[in-house]
């Protein structure tokens, strides 16, 4: 039976541009999302919109990472860190913003935003379908669709007011080229006390690279520069439960033992919580770009 496209996707889709040929505008027709030039997209019944072409990504989130990352999030152990997200991002826009979250996993951190703003829309991309289904429903606002950061986004140029890149991979010419001149990049990423206390249990789960803040600038200069970076750290407490769901959730679950998660005593009942989030403001033009 096919599916019509929930508000939210209706509400964004004059963002999206087909994936195919790069300019058609989408729209709906028979339960699916189509460009003039005839190429379909399906809406899937739990409310995502599937854009993504070729071969699938494999490093999308898998059902049990989903499910552990909803566990824990609902616990509100990242609240103050979604709260941080909102204030950057309601600093720096109207309240009748677009706001595109690159890597959005199960949306928490977009909905966070567009209840800071309560005009805005939201269009969340991922790769994992699994979290897509949880990301369609996460706001009324926030639209979801299937898609491979990596790739040149399937949206119009300078239609964003924020690009949210909170955890996430990084594509920063196509981060450049979606926003709008006045818009803002916000990139939330670990320090290296970030969950020292369960990393010190666990010498499996991934480390944060000493030198990520130096390659993450590199990355960026060409087309941003920093507008202001708001430090959050607090301690976090954990139930055992919560404990193996925060590992869970993160390729660091890859990596670790089964016996360790399941030993309750072994895991720590409080960990830190350190990172930092930047606001980048556009060069405009782009940083080495040719002038006519």
């Amino acid at each position: 039976m096919p599916v019509s496209p929930p508000p939210a996707l209706e509400l964004s889709l004059d963002l999206l541009r087909c994936p195919t040929c790069r300019t058609g505008h989408l729209h709906p027709a028979r339960g699916a999302l189509r460009c003039p030039v005839g190429h379909a997209f399906d809406i899937a019944r739990h409310g995502y919109a599937g854009l993504l072409t070729g071969s699938r990504a494999t490093s999308g989130d898998d059902a049990a990472m989903v499910q552990a990352r909803d566990r824990f999030l609902s616990t509100g152990a990242y609240a103050p860190l979604r709260e941080a997200v909102g204030r950057l991002a309601a600093g720096t826009v109207s309240a009748k913003a677009t706001v595109v979250d690159v890597g959005c996993g199960t949306g928490y951190y977009l909905a966070g935003v567009l209840d800071q703003l309560p005009g805005a829309r939201g269009l969340g991309l991922d790769t994992s379908v699994r979290a897509l289904r949880s990301a369609a429903r996460a706001h009324h606002r926030a639209a979801a669709v299937a898609w491979d950061v990596f790739r040149p986004f399937p949206l119009a140029d300078g239609l964003a007011d924020v690009v949210l890149d909170v955890f996430a991979p990084r594509n920063p010419a196509e981060f450049h080229r979606v926003l709008r001149p006045t818009g803002r990049l916000i990139v939330v990423r670990p320090t290296g006390r970030h969950l020292a206390e369960l990393r010190e249990r666990l010498p499996a789960m991934v480390t944060v690279d000493p030198a990520k803040e130096q390659r993450l600038h590199r990355a960026l200069d060409p087309f941003f520069e920093a507008a202001v970076t708001e430090e959050v750290e607090y301690p976090a407490a954990l139930t055992g439960l919560g404990a193996v769901d925060l590992v869970a959730m993160t390729p660091s679950a890859r990596h670790v033992k089964r016996a360790d998660l399941a030993d309750d005593g072994f895991l720590p009942d409080q960990v830190t919580v350190s990172v930092l989030a930047t606001a980048y403001r556009p060069r405009w033009p782009r940083a080495g770009a040719r002038s006519c």
